[in-house]
């Protein structure tokens, strides 16, 4: 008997959508299933926020830079594409992390994760917090834990634990470029659930910190809800870093996920206006007014476009409520001389106290050794944060402007750049609400109920990381498969 091929639809080229690709494909084909994969990709090209630019010999990043060396499930990904070798690592000597208070870049203290300390004398030394402020921190070695596992925000968490200097001092800089979120508005559960694991075994996130590290178990966004499915036994051929990038840029990864697809149907340039039951099928409408037929749909779409097509299911009423914050970076090149000795290091971070309107800058030449020529500086600055988005109305010329003009006050860089590359993100971070984890437990109940064989899968839900995207599209692949063998 001859096993009728099945339609897979995926909506959205980013890194999920092309892992999800990806996954659905060697699975299909190791169980000896026939698919057909068509992708459709509202923008011109896939890849999503991960684009790499080259210019003059510059590398950079319009998107993310890097991602965690200690997450397996880009690893395996880079295993199974057999692109090991083109993996580097930040450059060892490129110095400590700064943070701004009160106008002076002050050093990250050591054994600080998330500013959590794990070390006490660097913590007792620091400038960054005050006397009281450190007094006030180390209570969390005595204060008693919260009981039961209901949601509260990781700014509430934060400060209940450590005190309020802690979460705006070091905490929010630090996840600026992971959320560019408020952090009162941020589910802690949907974030960060270790934190919350922390508390209920050991009494105190400092101890559980510390625990953590004796046991080598990693210490931010996890890929599942066990820590230990975010750790992985790194062969002899991965660099030896925390953080990770491809010789050639991020896109690279992108590049090599679509040659390993040349069997799926790739649609560019087209978006999806509704997705309608029928039968035991479903019926994609384009914005074009064209149909395609679909077996099983998986949608990798922000959230918030994603509720726009699934109005008819009642919980996706949740997806309206992901509110997505825009964020921009700016490109600067200089030549190598501009920045002084005494300021050269991997960048720095704004707290939003401060005022400024950067809210961090990554000297990408330092941090990375592939990113610019050797006599030339290359640095990365991010303007945008929740409660921040005005810049958004602003012109290019008025961006470079204000940017240059917080580096000049913070660095001494008054040089005239020789290279700008100005990066609009508009919509590009997700900020889970309260409740967001049950909350897309219930949704996709539903949707197994109403709408079997639709699928959501993405930053916009389970994580924003590169590898967590990652993972969740090897679990959704995996679903997949598993619901058409039930089924057929």
């Amino acid at each position: 008997m001859t096993t009728k091929t099945k339609k897979i639809v995926i909506l959205g080229g980013g890194i999920s959508g092309l892992s999800t690709a990806y996954y659905v494909k060697k699975i299909a084909n190791e169980q000896q299933l026939p698919v057909e994969i068509t992708l459709i990709e509202k923008e011109n090209r896939l890849g999503g926020k991960l684009q790499t630019v080259k210019r003059n010999g510059f590398t950079i990043e319009k998107g993310p830079d890097a991602f965690l060396a200690r997450k397996s499930a880009i690893l395996e990904l880079t295993k199974l594409l057999n692109i090991e070798d083109q993996l580097v690592a930040t450059n060892p000597e490129a110095g400590i992390t700064r943070i701004l208070h009160k106008g002076k870049l002050h050093p990250m203290p050591m054994g600080f994760v998330l500013g959590i300390p794990t070390q006490i004398t660097p913590f007792i030394k620091t400038g960054l917090i005050s006397p009281l402020g450190k007094v006030r921190a180390l209570f969390d070695l005595v204060i008693p834990a919260r009981q039961g596992e209901h949601d509260e925000s990781l700014g509430n968490f934060i400060e209940r634990r450590l005190g309020k200097e802690v979460l705006e001092q070091i905490t929010e800089p630090l996840l600026a470029g992971i959320y560019a979120g408020d952090t009162r508005s941020l589910s802690l559960t949907a974030t960060f659930p270790q934190f919350q694991q922390m508390e209920q075994q050991h009494g105190s996130l400092i101890k559980g910190m510390i625990g953590g590290k004796k046991r080598k178990v990693s210490t931010t966004v996890s890929e599942s809800p066990k820590p230990s499915s975010a750790t992985t036994n790194q062969s002899p051929s991965i660099p030896k870093s925390m953080f990770l990038s491809y010789k050639g840029g991020l896109s690279y990864l992108i590049e090599q996920l679509e040659k390993n697809l040349e069997s799926v149907h790739f649609r560019l340039g087209k978006s999806v206006r509704s997705v309608q039951k029928y039968h035991q099928q479903y019926n994609l409408i384009l914005d074009n007014g064209e149909e395609i037929e679909a077996d099983q749909v998986i949608s990798t779409i922000p959230a918030y476009a994603a509720a726009h097509i699934f109005t008819h299911v009642p919980n996706t009423e949740h997806l309206q409520h992901i509110h997505y914050v825009s964020v921009a970076n700016i490109a600067l090149a200089f030549p190598h001389d501009v920045l002084k000795e005494s300021l050269r290091s991997s960048g720095f971070l704004v707290p939003r106290k401060e005022g400024k309107m950067i809210t961090a800058c990554t000297i990408s030449s330092i941090k990375w050794n592939h990113t610019a020529p050797t006599d030339q500086v290359l640095l990365r600055v991010y303007i945008g944060r929740a409660g921040a988005e005005e810049w958004v109305d602003m012109t290019d010329e008025q961006l470079v402007t204000a940017a240059r003009q917080d580096l000049q006050e913070l660095l001494g860089i008054e040089a005239q750049p020789q290279l700008i590359e100005i990066s609009r993100c508009i919509q590009s971070m997700p900020q889970y609400p309260l409740d967001h984890r049950q909350q897309m437990d219930l949704l996709r109940r539903q949707l197994a109920q109403q709408m079997p064989g639709v699928w959501l899968s993405g930053g916009g839900y389970d994580g924003v990381g590169i590898p967590d995207c990652i993972a969740h599209a090897k679990k959704t692949a995996e679903q997949v498969i598993q619901h058409i063998q039930t089924n057929s």
